[in-house]
């Protein structure tokens, strides 16, 4: 029979996986897709991601290929896979695409927002999505300070050193610093992102707004190439992957 490739819109709560790729004795996004896919077709199917998010981060929209031999209609899938899959995994769209089709060789534009909580207590019902925090935040400084990190810059003082890439170059399209209510939330749209790259960001932007840098300081972190010269990694738990556009 005829392969096919098939594109998967995937939600997911990562508070509960071990991020989204393939791990040995560890439950993930990935592996979770591969069981039930297999169980579903009866072959083996092994699922590429776009974005290979950390444990604990959450996904409204990141995007999965797949490979079959089925001939299970493509828009039904979803549908299908959605009675077999944990009730945190959700598909939210799936459709067939070309059988050259890859997600990450293809240009694209991801946007993560990371959302912050301030109050004088943390709230029970935002402590999986939301980082709490009791310290007053200079939301001013904060958007000024992002604005410097908007554009093509070398983005290695906001990789962690293991990451092994070929070049740490990135172009952001915008940084965004928006209050909602209580919420204050860090949205970032980029051509790709470094290991930890966002949540590094975050946790500079949160040391400007405490008054510990200065919004001008995020031109000399970028000068220095070098993972000391920025801000603590932010948890996980604040980071969601909410959109996914390819050109």
């Amino acid at each position: 029979m005829e392969t096919r490739r098939i594109r998967l819109k995937v939600a997911y709560d990562g508070t509960g996986y071990h991020g989204w790729q393939l791990q040995k004795n560890a439950v993930t996004i990935e592996s979770e897709l591969n069981r039930c896919l297999s169980e579903l077709f009866g072959e083996e199917i092994q699922v590429t991601g776009a974005s290979r998010t950390d444990a604990g981060v959450h996904a409204l929209e990141n995007i999965a290929v797949f490979d079959t031999t089925s001939p299970m209609p493509a828009g039904k899938i979803s549908y299908a896979l959605n009675q077999r899959l944990p009730e945190d995994i959700r598909i939210q769209k799936s459709e067939e695409t070309a059988c050259d089709w890859h997600p990450r060789r293809c240009k694209s534009r991801k946007t993560y927002e990371y959302r912050i909580y301030r109050a004088q207590f943390p709230m029970p019902v935002k402590r999986l999505y939301a980082l709490f925090t009791y310290y007053k935040l200079d939301v001013n400084h904060m958007k000024e300070a992002a604005a410097y990190l908007e554009g093509e810059h070398d983005f290695k003082s906001f990789c962690q050193t293991k990451a092994q890439v070929e070049s740490t170059v990135r172009t952001l399209y915008s940084v965004q610093v928006e209050e909602q209510g209580q919420d204050l939330v860090i949205r970032v749209c980029g051509n790709g992102f470094l290991y930890n790259m966002v949540r590094i960001i975050v946790g500079t932007l949160l040391e400007v707004g405490q008054g510990r840098r200065t919004p001008e300081s995020i031109t000399e972190i970028l000068a220095a190439k070098d993972r000391a010269a920025a801000g603590p990694t932010a948890p996980a738990h604040g980071l969601t992957l909410v959109r996914y556009e390819f050109e």
